[in-house]
């Protein structure tokens, strides 16, 4: 397993955690032994988010004794009235409903409090108005909360709370699907999700990714909005290279599924090589470095990616990125214009140009 850093924070956090939208299907036993089992390989980033209340009692089990070394994001609007999903607004509902999934995991505090599903700007007012950030806030202040967030589609949002610099970690759906405009949750162009992104590293927010496969319909060439399946390690190392992402959330039913996720692991490159997406994407991403690598290898040694990477994020605003671009042991000035980048980039990024920009601007 590998991890990555919170920026505000000491928690190393497992690149590829749970989700919880599906594992209510198998029996209580099943569940508890495939917690058990992401555990023994490392994964360390639980949502907590289920479909019904089924799977709570088997986490507490299967986290028992472990709970210091587990990480958990339980949301602030999830109920679960007869043992089935539904949301809601109502503080004194969520006051309730906390201590109640507190208590069924056998702990006192989370350690990522989010406020559930944030879509509308109605939901925000009520959010806002209506005592539930007050309280969580206060929940913050008094270490029941370690971390402050939000789970949300939606782009304006989330700016929003990016805005009240109070929070460390936002769940947020990610995947080619939905970064192209294309799907329910296609909510912004790929330029201002792109935006988003590198705000949120700059800002040192981290991102859970929901929906890295799109529910699954990016697996399934039928139901693939592209007509054409893509591959779980391609959807999660799609979403791993986007800026601020941390850790990616797929949902599982079983041990099984559990092993094609993890595989991911020990994927060779070619089977994460995500670049056939250039074929199917609007031509809203033509010209945009999305920092696949296609472009590798460089004659001269360049990280071309990472080189774009670094300026982007400079530009959004991030102060770290020119100490990390300076780090850098072949930096943009020592390209020689080629083409060689140019001839393989599935973008059409006119990388040989951006390459002079990007020195310019770091030699400034």
């Amino acid at each position: 397993m590998q991890y990555r850093k919170l920026p505000h924070g000491d928690e190393e956090i497992s690149i590829i955690g749970l989700g919880m939208g599906s594992i209510h299907e198998g029996s209580e036993a099943e569940i508890e032994e495939t917690v058990r089992a992401a555990i023994g390989s490392g994964v360390n980033y639980f949502d907590m988010a289920a479909s019904e209340a089924k799977p709570y009692a088997c986490y507490a089990r299967a986290f028992a004794g472990r709970r210091e070394s587990v990480y958990l994001q339980m949301h602030f609007g999830a109920v679960y009235n007869g043992g089935k999903y539904g949301w809601t607004r109502d503080l004194e509902t969520i006051k309730k409903s906390f201590a109640g999934q507190l208590a069924q995991l056998g702990t006192d505090y989370t350690d990522m409090g989010y406020v559930h599903c944030i879509d509308e700007m109605s939901d925000y007012e009520k959010v806002m108005s209506g005592g539930i950030w007050d309280y969580m806030k206060g929940l913050h202040a008094d270490g029941v909360i370690r971390h402050l967030g939000l789970s949300s589609h939606d782009p304006a949002i989330l700016r929003r709370f990016l805005d009240t610099g109070l929070i460390d970690m936002v769940m947020f759906s990610i995947n080619p699907a939905y970064d192209y405009s294309t799907g329910t949750y296609g909510i912004g162009t790929m330029a201002d999700r792109g935006r988003l992104y590198r705000e949120c590293e700059s800002s040192g927010v981290g991102v859970a990714v929901m929906k890295p496969f799109g529910g699954g319909q990016l697996l399934n060439a039928k139901t693939s909005p592209f007509k054409r399946a893509l591959t779980e390690n391609q959807c999660i190392q799609y979403a791993l290279d986007r800026p601020a992402v941390l850790t990616v959330l797929p949902g599982i039913r079983n041990q099984a599924d559990l092993k094609k996720v993890l595989a991911y692991l020990e994927a060779p490159e070619e089977e994460r090589d995500y670049s056939v997406i250039s074929e199917f994407t609007p031509q809203n991403a033509d010209g945009i470095c999305v920092y696949c690598n296609h472009c590798q290898p460089c004659p001269k040694g360049l990280n071309v990616g990472l080189i774009n990477k670094y300026y982007d994020l400079s530009l959004a605003g991030d102060e770290m990125a020119k100490g990390h671009y300076d780090k850098l042991a072949v930096k943009a000035d020592e390209c020689v214009q080629c083409g060689h980048c140019e001839s393989r980039c599935p973008f059409h990024v006119k990388q040989e140009a951006r390459m002079k920009e990007i020195a310019a601007y770091f030699q400034k």
